[in-house]
Formats: structure tokens, C-alpha cells, sequence
């Protein structure tokens, strides 16, 4: 039995003879290698064309802001996984990626999908942004769902790198309507669920990206992408200075039992 629609076996991003390799349209030794960056080269194979100097800039910088933030549970992941299988150096960079999902890294496809049902509900209604906000925002709510991209346990009076990246989109024109409703979200929160939550680096990998062109639908894999290249950097860093046990040591001594035992059990992790 067949499953899935019904459409052509056929791609578009690469193909190849004896003689010559394709992607894109473009022949990959004379064409691409040596002669465009890897972000360029990324925009080419997600979207199709060769980015303009303004869209490579803006999709670099999203990618430099989201590469590394510290030991974040999917780095964790990643490291203990390889302390465990010294061996296997691509599980452990799975790993982490697979410890990515909607609080960490995966907000920036949520946030997308926001700012575009918000657009979207201006649109059709004709309402003001500032309506068209405080629609979906209360819709969210009273579905109990949390706004994407906004508030950061570490970043409270703002997020330093989401003002750098909207500083940067305006520096390159690609300061658009998804902009304005990411800011315009952080403006009337504290009007509609009682409390500030400022816009993160989730939110504005987003709203500069939609504006220069890139698509929603691969939005989530850009906090994927500049991530593994922060698990590489911390994958060598623990093959050559592993802290991978001691994390696990520290989870075990800070975590204490509380479960059934036996009369004069003391649980002592050492």
C-alpha cells in the first residue's frame, strides 16, 4: 500500500555524472567551491538561488549569535554521550542535537509561525498591527500556550544579541514587517498577560530572517546548523579536557533520593 502524496521521484537541489557534480543549477568545482562561503552556500542549497551580499550578512550573523551559549542541557548531552563512546564522535553530536526541541532552539520555528499568523490575521481582518497582535496573543493564552521568543532566565532587561540582530537588519534595509511585529509583540505583553517578557535571540533570528526572504518552513534548522558547530568546539574541548563524568558526578551529589528504601538507608553519591 502506498502512503504519502503522490508526487514526482524527482529533486531539485543536486545531481551528478562521471564528469560533473550539480547543485542548484550550479556546478559545484567551478562554480561554487572556492568561490562562495559556506553561508552563501547554505542559502543556495535551502532556498535555490545564491543569496544577495545583504540576505549572506544577515543569515551569517543569526547563525554566529546562536552557535554557543554555554553548557545548555544539549551540549550536556552531548558531552557525557561522548565521555560514554569515546568512539563515536557523530552519536554524541546527534545527541545533542537531538536534546534540541521547543525551549531550546526550537523557538525560533515557533516564533516564525507567531509573527506569520499575525500577519496573516491583519491581513484577513484588515485590523491594525497592534489588533492583530493582541488577537493571536490572547488566543495563545487562553489555549495555554506560551509566546515563543520571549522573557530569558539570564537576559532580563533585554537580549543583547536580538538587539544586535535587528540593529544589524536595519544597517542592511532588510528591516521589514516581521520586525515590526516581533517588536510590536514585546511592546503590548505587558498590556496582555500582565508582565514584561522581552524579546530573546529566538524571536529575532525570525523576524530578520522572514524579512530577508528566508523561509519559514527551514527556519528551524538554523539554531540546528549553528549549534553544531558549537558541539564540535565542545566536543574536542572534552576529548582533550573532558568534564563530561564530572557533570554526571555533579548531577548525582546534587539530586537526592526521596523514594522508598530500607530501613537505615542514607544515600550517599560519591
Amino acid at each position: 500500500m502506498k502512503i504519502g502524496a503522490d508526487t514526482s521521484p524527482t529533486t531539485g537541489i543536486s545531481g551528478s555524472n562521471p564528469e560533473t557534480i550539480v547543485v542548484r543549477g550550479h556546478n559545484l568545482v567551478n562554480d561554487l567551491i572556492g568561490r562562495i562561503s559556506f553561508t552563501d552556500h547554505t542559502w543556495l542549497l535551502i532556498t535555490g538561488t545564491l543569496p544577495s551580499e545583504a540576505q549572506r550578512r544577515m543569515l551569517d550573523a543569526t547563525l554566529v549569535a546562536i552557535a554557543e551559549h554555554g553548557l545548555v542541557p544539549s551540549v550536556q548531552a552531548a558531552r557525557m554521550t561522548l565521555a560514554s563512546a569515546p568512539e563515536a564522535l557523530q552519536g554524541a553530536v546527534a545527541a545533542g542535537l537531538l536534546g534540541c526541541g521547543s525551549v531550546i532552539l526550537g523557538a525560533a520555528a515557533t516564533a516564525g509561525t507567531l509573527f506569520a499568523e499575525i500577519l496573516a490575521e491583519q491581513e484577513k481582518s484588515g485590523s491594525s498591527l497592534d489588533e492583530a497582535v493582541s488577537k493571536i496573543v490572547r488566543e495563545y493564552r487562553a489555549a495555554k500556550r506560551a509566546i515563543p521568543g520571549y522573557g530569558h532566565p539570564l537576559h532580563k532587561g533585554f537580549d543583547p544579541r536580538a538587539v544586535r540582530l535587528l540593529d544589524i537588519a536595519r544597517e542592511l534595509g532588510l528591516f521589514g514587517r516581521h520586525c515590526e511585529v516581533a517588536l510590536a509583540v514585546e511592546r503590548l505583553l505587558p498590556e496582555l498577560i500582565n508582565r514584561p517578557l522581552v524579546m530573546n535571540i529566538s524571536s529575532a533570528i525570525p523576524c530578520v530572517l522572514l524579512d530577508a526572504g528566508y523561509p519559514l518552513l527551514a527556519l528551524r534548522g538554523v539554531p540546528l546548523l549553528a549549534r553544531t558547530a558549537g558541539l564540535i568546539g565542545h566536543l574536542l574541548e572534552e576529548q582533550t579536557h573532558p568534564i563530561g563524568f564530572l557533570m554526571s558526578h555533579a548531577a548525582a551529589s546534587a539530586i537526592s533520593y526521596d523514594g522508598p528504601a530500607p530501613e537505615g538507608f542514607v544515600a550517599n553519591e560519591n
